[in-house]
């Protein structure tokens, strides 16, 4: 999987997968002619906007070269501190395999990278499996606003990290089946790779066995390290420097 800045050119994919996820996702609440509006309030004509932005981040994830989903966020507030992520969507036919949870990690390391000091994650109250998304990877609900939709007004609940006022790492823990072996990914783990970050690869969920690292360009564990620390994925050619307790010995 691939995951990068969206272009023009991915705007009506973009419209499209936000129309058949929200079909798929929220008509428990949501009315066709609601999601037509959401979808044309959000990625009409004033989306090629949004895009060109620089306080607006639009990322999308691509499978053998095909879009398959993507996160909308902006930096707003004071000297733009605040990374909000309104959006993330996945298609309906493209959803497992730690697709959502890559896309969400990505669009997090983004925002603080372009100088957000915390992330809010937006989801509506009523969508049970999105809340639960948000808490099972290293979320908490802080807060609530109002939001309209077309003609109907929604609550909306407000998503923090769970462990952002005490400075420890985000706690978010995937399962992952990766080349054929099961590990716990766990995204508060994290080494700068030349092509994407690794995250530290365990054995079991409580993360007290290393089985080794994940390349977050190719999604592969099959990666090699030498005495020094440097990692290599063997599948693309990712590279982690190596750790600062032994580079002063190259």
């Amino acid at each position: 999987m691939e995951i990068r800045e969206a272009t023009d050119a991915d705007a009506d994919t973009i419209r499209s997968i936000a129309h058949d996820s929200l079909s798929s996702t929220y008509t428990d609440f949501l009315g066709e002619e609601t999601i037509d509006s959401a979808v044309d309030q959000w990625y009409g004509e004033e989306f090629a906007d949004d895009i060109a932005d620089d306080h607006s981040l639009i990322l999308v994830i691509e499978r053998d070269g095909e879009v398959i989903g993507f996160s909308h966020s902006e930096l707003v507030g004071q000297q733009y501190s605040n990374g909000q992520l309104l959006w993330l969507h996945i298609d309906p036919e493209a959803r497992g395999d730690g697709t959502g949870v890559r896309l969400l990690v990505r669009t997090r390391e983004k925002l603080l990278e372009d100088g957000a000091d915390q992330v809010q994650c937006f989801v509506l109250e009523d969508n049970e499996g999105g809340n639960q998304f948000y808490a099972d990877h290293g979320f908490e609900q802080a807060d609530q606003r109002e939001v309209e939709i077309g003609e109907e007004t929604f609550t909306e609940n407000i998503y923090v990290e769970s462990e952002i006022e005490s400075g420890d790492d985000w706690t978010a823990v995937d399962e992952l089946e990766v080349d054929g072996k099961t590990v716990y990914v766990s995204y508060g783990d994290a080494d700068r790779g030349s092509k994407a970050p690794f995250y530290g690869a365990f054995e079991t969920e409580d993360q007290a066995e290393r089985y080794g690292w994940l390349c977050g360009n190719c999604d592969s564990i099959d990666n090699a390290m030498d005495t020094m620390g440097r990692i290599e994925c063997n599948g693309c050619g990712n590279r982690r420097k190596p750790t600062r307790w032994d580079s002063s010995y190259l």
